[in-house]
């Protein structure tokens, strides 16, 4: 179980392959997920992510412990980044382990899912035009009633 917030960049190989080589117990499946920032409109700097320290860190204990309670899980890393990210940065790394893939790989999309739409980051996008707030999607909550 690791939740780890941090402003530096992380590298996806090694963190993959020390969550993978941390498993014990026979575990059959690994699935991994990151988020990477995205410009859409072909116009963005930057995203700026922040959050309250202490706080962000409850709350997704919080979200992976919910994911732990509906899966049987070995392992589970949630990783985010705050501050300046610029296009084509990571974002985000979801890291799950189990026995089963099924219980892999919904634990992961459950916590993409709550990540984005309950995780308490609040991110400002950067462009030539100025910056503004991202607003909740109703896409982003309409994928939480799955759960």
């Amino acid at each position: 179980m690791a939740v780890r917030v941090q402003s530096d960049p992380f590298d996806l190989g090694a963190e993959a392959n020390a969550f993978a080589a941390a498993q014990t117990g026979g575990m059959g499946a690994i699935v991994t997920f990151t988020g990477v920032v995205r410009d859409v409109a072909g116009s963005l700097q930057a995203m700026e992510i922040e959050h309250y320290p202490g706080m962000t860190e409850r709350a997704l204990t919080q979200i992976e412990d919910h994911a732990r309670d509906r899966w049987e899980l070995g392992g589970v890393l949630i990783l985010h980044r705050y501050g300046p990210l610029r296009p084509d940065e990571m974002i985000m790394m979801v890291a799950t382990a189990a026995r089963h893939r099924r219980d892999a790989f919904e634990a992961a999309e459950f916590l993409m899912d709550y990540l984005k739409s309950r995780a308490p980051f609040w991110k400002k996008e950067h462009t030539g035009d100025g910056a503004d707030w991202v607003a909740a999607r109703d896409a982003d909550e309409d994928a939480l009633r799955r759960w």
